[in-house]
């Protein structure tokens, strides 16, 4: 099991995903992002191949998709906030 992120934690790991598009979810101890993409088929390519990661990992997204756009939030529902886990889906969701 992971654990919630400290407050070092949030600074050094939150950081850089903030520098790519990624925010805060008002109210919630969350990350969100809108990835867009040329058009629909792009985008469900995009989520079946996050799938895949986050099906390895055992850590999935709330997601949401119109269109070309995907809206992804990240949270870990066992510890009720942010943890390492969402760092490191948030990082290879922007790497994909």
């Amino acid at each position: 099991m992971t654990e919630k992120l400290s407050e070092t934690g949030r600074k050094t790991l939150l950081e850089p995903l903030f520098a790519t598009g990624w925010q805060m979810v008002e109210g919630r101890d969350a990350v969100m992002k809108v990835f867009r993409f040329e058009d629909f088929t792009a985008a469900f390519a995009f989520m079946t191949r996050a799938a895949l990661w986050a099906e390895k990992w055992n850590h999935h997204p709330e997601w949401s998709n119109v269109y070309n756009r995907v809206t992804v939030v990240l949270t870990t529902h066992d510890v009720d906030g942010l943890s390492p886990l969402d760092v490191k889906l948030a990082r290879k969701l922007d790497s994909l």
